[in-house]
């Protein structure tokens, strides 16, 4: 039984993590239908270490780019890589707003923010704000022409994702698109800027929860940490693919019909 919750986990984690749907408010929410314990912040952070790790082996091309780019100091030349610096200026905001939710308002994050009436109506507003950018032009900017500016205010959009229910990949695919980004550019963006962050919410969550990550059985733990890298490997395709050339009408569906399911059974 012990296996199939963390099967369970690392399937919702991976599934959910990268399409727009919100990947902490599935992990709050489906386990409860099936019977099963939330897993809580501190597991869910360990969990998605999996899919960072499927982040960084989907683009591991992109990645070795900038390793074959340097030829002495690794760290002066991704100074310089304009992609690395915008990737760093936009992950700046969520260190700071996640840090300090982390540090001095916990209570408030796990009673009221990881409630389902929180998660059910965040998922409406998400769904508004995603057809908004559904519905605005397509725009010019890529990943080789934007600037510094785009990346903060994705960056920005993006620290708002520690509220359950918002998604990290669904606010920043939404900004970037309202920004005048192209479609599939906007999403590799958000992908790439999600490497820093999640892995900091996980290092976070760990070091916050040492007592408590001693009780969770190891293998379980490993099994829940390969499905998520699994299965987000196949999400992150999937949304590469199906969302450059139909947009965020299905998330945007779905996100209606999951917070009527949450409000129903309230």
């Amino acid at each position: 039984m012990e296996y199939i919750r963390f099967i369970l986990y690392g399937l919702i984690q991976g599934l959910t993590e990268f399409i727009p749907v919100s990947s902490t408010a599935h992990l709050k929410v489906i386990p409860l239908f099936f019977g099963i314990d939330d897993p809580g912040p501190s597991l869910s952070a360990i969990i998605q270490i999996g899919s960072v790790l499927a982040l960084i082996w989907y683009f591991k091309n992109d990645i070795f780019k900038l390793r074959r780019g340097y030829k002495k100091n690794i760290f002066v030349y991704l100074l310089n890589e304009s992609l690395f610096r915008s990737i760093l200026i936009g992950t700046i905001p969520i260190i700071l707003f996640g840090g300090t939710i982390k540090l001095f308002l916990p209570y408030f994050f796990e009673n009221i923010l990881r409630s389902n009436l929180s998660i059910a109506l965040v998922s409406f507003l998400m769904a508004i704000f995603m057809f908004i950018a559904d519905s605005s032009k397509k725009g010019s900017i890529n990943l080789k022409n934007h600037n510094y500016s785009d990346s903060l205010l994705i960056g920005l959009s993006q620290s708002f994702a520690i509220f359950p229910g918002v998604s990290r990949s669904g606010i920043t695919i939404s900004t970037a698109l309202i920004s005048g980004w192209k479609r599939e550019d906007a999403a590799k963006f958000s992908f790439l800027l999600g490497i820093p962050a999640i892995t900091f919410a996980a290092i976070i969550e760990f070091f916050f929860s040492l007592n408590e990550f001693n009780s969770f059985s190891f293998l379980p733990l490993v099994v829940g940490l390969t499905t998520a890298f699994l299965s987000s490997l196949f999400s992150i395709d999937f949304l590469i693919k199906y969302f450059s050339s139909n947009g965020l009408k299905l998330f945007i569906l779905y996100r209606i019909v999951f917070g009527l399911v949450i409000l129903l059974n309230l």
